[in-house]
């Protein structure tokens, strides 16, 4: 998934852009709301995370403007100030959560955790798929009790597929929220298909996997 940290300070900004790399997130970092602008008109991101002390402009002047360049992203506010109607305002322009400073980053990931579970309609980290269960919180695939295993990117693509469940996606989109983004001259969808296949190929040693579709012309997607 993808991430927009936008912080003017650099120390704080790289530690999270470094533990949410490694969490499995691709990270851009903006210091400025220029430079955030910049990235969000290139987009998509699946979540932004805003400071409000932004060096050059007020970050609820930013979120309002963000929200009309990518309305699909999940925002959390990463901020000192502690004035409640600050909260109330940034809520009411469409954040989805508030994080004093300082704050956890393992809190940061649950939260983040959280509202995808939320806007995808799921109640916890299990998922019942047929007759496997998907652990987005420890990153596992069992049939039973045996443990499948996929490739980290294997499962970013299931994961991602499974928060947009019922959705078709695109090889596009899957490419950009899962590699990054590509360039009309390296994109290549062949990606997107291999991984699918190899996926498929492991679930299918177990049992059916008919709920992993393929959308003829379109792309992919999980139904439930």
């Amino acid at each position: 998934m993808k991430v927009l940290i936008i912080e003017d300070e650099r120390g704080m900004a790289l530690e999270m852009e470094d533990f949410l790399i490694k969490a499995g997130y691709l990270c851009d970092l903006a210091f400025t709301a220029k430079q955030a602008r910049q990235f969000m008109e290139e987009g998509p991101y699946d979540f932004i995370l805003l400071d409000l002390g932004l060096p050059d402009k007020d970050g609820l002047l930013v979120l309002e403007d963000a929200k009309k360049i990518c309305p699909e992203a999940s925002y959390i506010i990463l901020t000192a100030r502690g004035k409640l109607e600050d909260r109330i305002r940034g809520l009411d322009l469409g954040a989805d959560d508030y994080l004093p400073k300082p704050f956890s980053l393992l809190e940061l990931q649950s939260r983040m955790q959280a509202i995808s579970r939320r806007k995808s309609g799921l109640k916890g980290n299990l998922v019942e798929l047929g007759d496997f269960t998907v652990n987005l919180n420890t990153r596992m695939v069992l049939y039973g009790d045996t443990d499948i295993d996929l490739s980290k990117k294997e499962f970013d693509l299931l994961s991602y597929m499974l928060l947009n469940k019922n959705r078709p996606l695109t090889r596009m989109q899957l490419s950009e929220h899962i590699w990054g983004s590509f360039s009309d001259d390296d994109y290549d969808s062949n990606y997107i298909d291999v991984h699918i296949k190899n996926i498929r190929k492991k679930l299918t040693v177990y049992g059916p996997a008919e709920w992993l579709q393929t959308i003829r012309g379109v792309g992919y997607k999980i139904k439930l």
